[in-house]
């Protein structure tokens, strides 16, 4: 069995490049999808490293919208017609760095091959801020002329929009560590499922919650752990999350969790160096007890 990185990137080659010499270990693969906006003659050395893979088939993503569905679960049915057993595909930004080595990391998730792990609420419940989201008409993807006075002018007249086939709603982060079964689920679900591929399509955030909605309302749902092994910062008030630094690399360490985001190069390095160093030594006396033992 192996363990799959799926990365979404679009900018910063060197920043990205980083990000993959710290995934690739033994019995694990890493494929990155390319955002089709992005010039791959900046990013295609990266395929000369040991088992890293570009998707073949490229989405041109906007922020927020199904676009970004299209590209991860496109990116999902590619892995997965390589027919190569994996425990996780693990999805990431470019932006993501580890907390772990990629041993512990590749040691956690083979021993949990039979969980998804993905942060979820209730939106109507526990997240109701959020219930615009399923409620509202979004042009997203669609590009023309005065789209968005036309989007406004549609929810003003029309009555608010109610989930197909009695589904629940949930969401909260798209970034995940998903099984192969979930995943086959879900882009066969919204395959045969026209009319709740239609709902989602006119979605805003929809990728923070059409993986949770369809997998939560399934009978896949007691396989979902409610931890995205993840520690994502958002200041009061912001729809992204904050960039990482230095101030926080002591509550980066005591989170325990497997991988930050987001984190830029531009902005501050040490905090990159000062992870790459805590994971060797988390490496080197997990690899000395092993000795002992």
């Amino acid at each position: 069995m192996r363990l799959a990185h799926l990365i979404l990137a679009h900018s910063n080659p060197l920043q990205l490049e980083r990000l993959v010499k710290r995934l690739i270990y033994t019995q694990t693969d890493v494929y990155i999808h390319l955002d089709g906006k992005s010039n791959i003659e900046e990013f295609i050395h990266l395929e000369r490293l040991e088992n890293v893979f570009f998707i073949g088939k490229r989405t041109a993503i906007t922020w927020a919208n199904y676009s970004m569905v299209t590209a991860t679960l496109g990116s999902f049915e590619e892995i997965l017609k390589k027919n190569i057993v994996y425990s996780h595909i693990n999805l990431l930004s470019g932006q993501d760095y580890p907390l772990k080595s990629a041993a512990a990391i590749q040691k956690f998730m083979l021993a949990n091959a039979d969980k998804t792990f993905m942060r979820s609420r209730q939106v109507d419940i526990e997240w109701q801020e959020s219930m615009s989201r399923f409620n509202l008409y979004s042009l997203g993807d669609y590009n023309f002329p005065l789209k968005f006075p036309i989007q406004s002018l549609i929810n003003r007249i029309l009555p608010k929009r109610k989930l197909p086939m009695g589904l629940k709603p949930f969401g909260f982060s798209q970034w995940m560590a998903i099984t192969p079964v979930c995943a086959s689920y879900v882009i066969n679900y919204l395959k045969k499922n026209t009319a709740v591929r239609r709902f989602f399509k006119m979605t805003w955030g929809v990728d923070e919650l059409v993986f949770q909605t369809v997998l939560l309302n399934s009978d896949l749902k007691h396989t979902i752990v409610n931890d995205h092994l993840r520690y994502i910062k958002f200041e009061k008030g912001g729809s992204r999350p904050k960039t990482l630094t230095m101030e926080d690399a002591q509550i980066l360490v005591d989170s325990n969790q497997f991988f930050a985001r987001k984190f830029s190069a531009d902005t501050d390095t040490e905090i990159l160096d000062y992870l790459d160093f805590i994971s060797g030594n988390e490496l080197i006396i997990s690899n000395s007890q092993e000795s002992i033992n």
